[in-house]
């Protein structure tokens, strides 16, 4: 589920920070601008693991800052193919049904890759798998906030430019809604043993 990842990037120390350790001013400002996004083709960056190298530090005219090339390791989520995980649904839709992590709420779970023969309730806003066996069918809801187990199908990296706001409207917010997402897992639990952790006690 968690990743180390090698990364090289030269790092812009402010004059105000040089009070400071080196190690400790790049590592601030690495955690700054790359913890909790996401990296195309990498991952979301959860925490900076480690310095490996810092090069020597320059000065550009002009600029009072000191400019440092870093290598380091980067700790990111991104779940193996095949892997089996265990989260909480957020939200069913006509799309399928999302499920949450608690850091990370972009897993989907498509329709087709449900517990089958599937229905959407459009009332209770809830997938129902309806189970058969010898006494008949039985509906099993898939009900917000309970545990579910899903197998990791693929990861999808859109490119995605960031948008700026000078203040947090409501058409703002609506605006941010409408951008696509970029990085989603496809989720499965279509097999035995997956889905909500309620269906198999």
């Amino acid at each position: 589920m968690f990743v180390l990842a090698e990364m090289k990037n030269t790092v812009r120390v402010a004059p105000d920070k040089f009070d400071r350790a080196m190690h400790d001013a790049l590592r601030g400002h690495l955690e700054k601008t790359l913890v909790g996004k996401v990296l195309k083709d990498v991952g979301l960056c959860v925490a900076i693991f480690d310095i490996l190298e810092i090069q020597e530090s320059f000065l550009l005219p002009g600029d009072g800052a000191a400019h440092t090339t870093v290598r380091f390791r980067v700790a990111v989520f991104r779940p193996f193919e095949d892997e089996v995980l265990t989260g909480k649904v957020k939200k069913c839709t006509s799309e399928g049904a999302k499920v949450t992590l608690g850091f990370f709420d972009d897993i989907l779970i498509p329709p087709s890759n449900l517990q089958q023969p599937a229905r959407y309730d459009e009332v209770e806003e809830a997938w129902i798998w309806e189970y058969e066996t010898e006494d008949g069918k039985h509906d099993l809801f898939m009900d917000i906030g309970e545990p579910i187990r899903f197998r990791v199908l693929k990861n999808t990296f859109i490119e995605t430019s960031p948008v700026e706001h000078s203040a947090k409207s409501q058409e703002a917010a609506k605006a941010d809604e409408s951008l696509p997402c970029p990085y989603t897992v496809t989720a499965s639990i279509s097999e035995p043993g997956l889905g909500l952790l309620s269906w198999w006690s």
